[in-house]
């Protein structure tokens, strides 16, 4: 099972030589659904090397946070497909709500025998159930690491228009006949509207970079029953909901321009953490992943380093 779609020969690789080499595909079975997931493991182990656990953001998969990964070297980071999305199959008796995602990461660490030690790093969708996770099983993993957090209610504010715009989106791809249904949502071109809209990269090579990815990935889900629930997930939660209940060292990394999980509400939201700091990179959105890893690698290991295990 590959973990990068391969590039032309005539882009630039934005991948290390030696991340293939860290790479390892394996699928463990929870509650009757079958999980892929990665591992990366560290180059040379250090007393700095911990165990990171990646939850990707919505309609993403591993693929997303790979870049991060790479720039960790030094880091054993676990990244699975979310149930229901890429490789790994939808809940056999459950809706994919926050709650029962969090039950997931119950059971994922589990069977991968993952203790407290364990760092938990949620992007986007994957902030929300990293902190709701946190906030109902106090004490299960530390730190937390949250990148372009959801921050605020997000049918409330300047974006709640196009929020409630994307929902009917959802709903109509739902109930329309089902080869109509998955061809809305699976669109190249509102993928690659979408796409066009969260880069903020003037780098052409990076932004086709960038655009490949969430064309090969993007539409990578199980079943529309699935896809449905999830959105209904990612816009129904926020951090700052739970976020007195997170009693434990919190990384926030936000852009500057993100325009999904706005800088003003990042701000709030570490105003309202019990032991939070937020770092900020500058001239980037929603794409921290795939456009700035270096820094946020960077912000990560300093943050690994003040909290050890």
């Amino acid at each position: 099972m590959k973990t990068a779609a391969p590039q032309p020969t005539s882009a630039p690789s934005y991948f290390s030589d030696g991340l293939t080499a860290r790479t390892h595909a394996a699928t463990v079975t929870l509650n009757g659904s079958t999980v892929a997931y990665w591992t990366y493991e560290p180059v040379q182990a250090t007393s700095d090397t911990r165990t990171i656990l990646v939850i990707h953001g919505f309609r993403g998969d591993h693929h997303g946070l790979l870049r991060v990964a790479d720039q960790l070297p030094e880091m054993r980071v676990i990244m699975p497909d979310l149930p229901g999305f890429g490789s790994s199959e939808a809940f056999a008796a459950a809706d994919h709500s926050v709650a029962n995602y969090g039950t997931f990461i119950t059971d994922f660490m589990a069977a991968l025998g993952l203790g407290p030690d364990t760092v938990l790093l949620g992007h986007s969708f994957g902030s929300i159930v990293a902190s709701h996770f946190v906030a109902a099983h106090p004490g299960t993993v530390t730190p937390l690491i949250l990148i372009n957090p959801i921050a605020a209610p997000a049918l409330e504010g300047p974006k709640g228009i196009m929020t409630k715009l994307a929902v009917l989106y959802y709903r109509l791809a739902a109930r329309l006949p089902r080869p109509l249904g998955l061809a809305l949502l699976r669109s190249p071109l509102i993928v690659r509207v979408m796409s066009e809209a969260m880069a903020k990269t003037g780098n052409k090579d990076l932004r086709r970079f960038i655009h490949g990815q969430h064309h090969a990935y993007f539409s990578a889900f199980a079943d529309r029953e699935s896809l449905l629930e999830s959105f209904t997930a990612s816009v129904s939660s926020h951090v700052a909901e739970i976020a007195d209940k997170l009693n434990l060292p919190v990384l926030l990394i936000a852009g500057e321009k993100d325009e999904i999980a706005m800088l003003p509400d990042q701000q709030r939201l570490a105003a309202l953490l019990p032991d939070g700091v937020l770092k900020v990179i500058p001239g980037v959105g929603h794409l921290i992943h795939y456009e700035t890893p270096e820094p946020a690698a960077g912000f990560i290991r300093s943050f690994l380093k003040d909290h050890p295990a």
